[in-house]
C-alpha cells in the first residue's frame, strides 16, 4: 500500500505538530427532528438546488453513531478532532439554551477527553437557524448580535471541555456562495447582498471573540478562512492587475479586516450601492486579536482581465489534473500562498484546518483503494513542509474529511472521506487513505521514540 512520506527532519514529524481530522454538523449529524430547521434544510427542499435532490435529514446518522465515529478517530492515532456545533441544535427559537442539544456535544467532548484527543470546535459551519434567516439572516445586522448570544450560552454550557474555538468556518462561502451568487443556502443573489453578509459575519466573528475572551480565555480562539490562490493566465499588465483584484475580492476581503482593520482597496471600486454599511467601530471589533488562523485549502484559480462590463476579472476553468469535484490539483499553490500571506501580514500561528480531495471512490470486496487521494495528501503535506521550511509558523494539519458526507450543493455524489460511508447501511470502511494517514502518524510516534534512545 502507498505511504505518506515527509522529509525525515521535517518539523511536521515533531511531537508538537498536531494532526487531526475534521467534520461539520450539518454534513454528518442527521437527527434533524431533534433540532430547529436551518437554512440548508430549506435550501435542500427547494427544487434543483442539490445535485442529487438529497438532504441532511439523516446524513451519516452521526448523532446516533458518534461513539463508533470517535472509535474510528482514535484508531487513526490523531491528536485532535475538529467538528462544529449546530446552532439550531443547541439554541431554542426563544434564544434560550436547548440543554438536550448541548448534552450531545458535552458527551462527545467528554469522550474525546477520555481518549486524549483535543477538541477543535467550530461555532458556525453554515447551518444558520431558519427563523433567523426569515428575519433577514446575515443581511440583518442583528444576526451578528444573535450569534454572540449563542456563543455566550454554548461556551458556558461546554465549560472547560474544549481545547480550541473557531468562530466561523469560511465566511467567503457563507457570504459569496450563499448571498451573492446563490449556489449555497440561502440562495440569495446580488453583490450588495454578498458584501453585506460578509461584513455582518465578520462583525459577528469579532463579537464572538469578545465573548470567548470573557467566557473561555484559556482556549485557543480564532477563525477559519478558506483561501483559493489566484494566478494570472499571462504576465500582461491587464491580467496581473485583474488577478490582484480577484485575490482582494475572494481572499483578502476576509483576512485584511482581521489583521489590519481595513478592507482591501477593491472596496473603493464598488458601486456605492454595493458597499456594505460599515458602522463606526465595526472594524475595531472585527480586528479583535486572534490566537490562531485556520486555513482551508483545496485548489487554485486562474484569472485574466475582465471580458464583461461591471466585472473586475475573468475566472477561468480549472486546469488538469482535477479531483472528482473538478478542482485542479496544484499543491505548489499551498506553499506559495502561505509564504505570501506570511510576508504580507503579521499572522498568528496557522493551522491547516481543512485539506483533502473528492475522488471517484469504489468500494470493492470491502476495500477502497483510493491511490489518487493518497497521492493528493502526500503532495500537500510536502507542500506544507516547504512552507514551514520557508519560515511560516504552521502548528497543525486537519484532513478533510473524516467520513464521506453531505457535500452541500453536490449532495452525496462527491466523497471527501478518509472513511467510506454506505449511506443505505451507514457502514463505515477505512479507505487506503485512512490507513496511510494512520501509518504516517504511527511512524511519527515510532520516530520520536527512536530519537529519545
Amino acid at each position: 500500500m502507498q505511504k505518506l512520506a515527509l522529509p525525515f527532519n521535517s518539523p511536521m514529524q515533531q511531537k508538537d505538530f498536531l494532526y487531526g481530522v475534521a467534520t461539520a454538523s450539518f454534513q454528518i449529524e442527521g437527527s434533524a427532528d431533534s433540532r430547529l430547521p436551518c437554512i440548508w434544510d430549506t435550501f435542500c427542499a427547494t427544487p434543483n438546488k442539490i445535485a442529487d435532490a438529497s438532504d441532511g435529514l439523516i446524513a451519516c446518522d452521526h448523532v446516533n453513531r458518534w461513539q463508533e465515529d470517535l472509535d474510528i478517530i482514535e484508531s487513526l492515532g490523531v491528536d485532535a478532532y475538529r467538528f462544529s456545533i449546530s446552532w439550531p441544535r443547541v439554541i431554542k427559537e426563544d434564544g434560550s439554551l436547548n440543554q438536550e442539544g448541548a448534552n450531545f456535544y458535552i458527551q462527545l467532548l467528554d469522550q474525546l477527553k477520555s481518549k486524549n484527543i483535543k477538541s477543535y470546535v467550530t461555532l458556525y459551519h453554515w447551518d444558520l437557524p431558519q427563523h433567523l434567516e426569515d428575519n433577514g439572516g446575515w443581511l440583518n445586522r442583528e444576526t451578528a448580535y444573535k450569534y454572540a448570544e449563542y456563543v455566550d450560552l454554548i461556551t458556558k454550557a461546554l465549560g472547560n471541555r474544549v481545547h480550541s474555538y473557531a468562530t466561523f468556518n469560511e465566511p467567503y462561502c457563507s457570504a459569496f456562495l450563499g448571498y451573492e451568487i446563490g449556489v449555497h443556502a440561502p440562495g440569495k443573489v446580488g453583490r450588495k447582498h454578498g458584501r453585506t453578509a460578509a461584513h455582518h459575519i465578520l462583525l459577528a466573528h469579532g463579537l464572538g471573540m469578545q465573548v470567548l475572551q470573557k467566557n473561555s480565555p484559556d482556549t485557543i480562539n480564532g477563525i477559519v478562512l478558506n483561501f483559493t490562490p489566484c494566478y494570472p493566465v499571462s504576465q500582461s499588465k491587464a491580467d496581473l492587475a485583474a488577478t490582484q483584484l480577484a485575490n482582494q475580492y475572494i481572499n483578502l476581503w476576509y483576512l485584511q479586516p482581521l489583521m489590519e482593520k481595513s478592507y482591501p482597496a477593491i472596496i473603493d471600486l464598488l458601486d456605492e450601492n454595493d458597499k456594505p454599511d460599515i458602522h463606526p467601530g465595526d472594524l475595531d471589533i472585527i480586528g479583535h486579536k486572534i490566537d490562531f488562523l485556520g486555513v482551508n485549502f483545496y485548489t487554485r484559480l486562474t484569472y485574466s482581465a475582465p471580458t464583461e462590463t461591471g466585472s473586475f476579472y475573468t475566472e477561468h476553468e480549472h486546469l488538469y489534473p482535477r479531483t472528482d469535484i473538478g478542482w485542479e490539483i496544484f499543491p505548489q499553490a499551498l506553499t506559495d500562498y502561505l509564504v505570501e500571506l506570511d510576508a504580507r501580514f503579521s499572522l498568528p500561528p496557522i493551522y491547516i484546518t481543512e485539506n483533502g480531495a473528492a475522488m471517484a471512490d469504489k468500494l470493492e470486496n470491502g476495500q477502497v483503494h483510493d491511490t489518487d487521494r493518497v497521492n493528493y495528501y502526500d503532495q500537500h503535506l510536502n507542500a506544507l513542509h516547504k512552507a514551514i521550511d520557508q519560515g511560516v509558523n504552521i502548528k497543525g494539519y486537519f484532513a478533510w474529511s473524516l467520513i464521506d458526507n453531505f457535500e452541500w450543493a453536490e449532495g452525496y455524489l462527491k466523497r471527501f472521506g478518509l472513511v467510506h460511508v454506505d449511506y443505505k447501511t451507514q457502514k463505515r470502511t477505512l479507505k487506503d487513505s485512512a490507513k496511510a494517514y494512520q501509518t504516517l502518524l504511527a511512524s511519527r510516534i515510532e520516530q520520536l521514540k527512536n530519537n529519545k534512545k
